[in-house]
């Protein structure tokens, strides 16, 4: 990292600014050509949960190469200057890398779909439909690494 002042480090800092996100960015990349899509997502214990229809382009991709790397982050301001070079942002983010397992198992998903319920509206009280439950697949993704950095003044 070239501005190694910005370098977060503390995993309790880093689960933080994921808690806190609101959407994933998943990377992926099949044949030389990358592809990224945005994400609702729930963590627990190192590991990204993510619904998803069980075909598409995503998981295409993810069949054929289950390494991805999803980025968070949290703007908190953007701090305007008189030279348009000296623009700033006050912002945490996250890189992570993982591997995606794909999950299909009833119970698990369930299990899965209450941690990503739980990132938005805590409530434990979830019901989720059979026929929608069996429309999806759950991709997994446990973290390998977890990188942070941060700007703010």
């Amino acid at each position: 990292m070239r501005r190694s002042e910005r370098k977060l480090t503390d995993k309790t800092i880093l689960h933080s600014i994921i808690l806190k996100s609101k959407i994933c960015r998943i990377a992926m990349s099949l044949n030389n050509i990358p592809y990224i899509i945005p994400a609702h997502f729930g963590f627990k214990d190192e590991v990204i949960y993510i619904h998803s229809a069980k075909t598409g382009k995503k998981i295409e991709i993810l069949t054929q190469n289950k390494n991805v790397c999803i980025e968070m982050d949290i703007l908190n301001e953007i701090i305007k200057s008189e030279r348009p070079c000296n623009w700033s942002t006050n912002y945490q983010s996250v890189i992570c890398f993982g591997k995606v397992e794909f999950i299909e198992d009833k119970n698990e998903k369930i299990e899965a779909l209450k941690i990503i319920m739980e990132h938005y509206s805590p409530n434990n009280e979830y019901v989720f439909q059979k026929a929608s439950i069996d429309k999806l697949i759950i991709l997994k993704i446990k973290l390998d690494k977890i990188t942070g950095k941060h700007s703010l003044k």
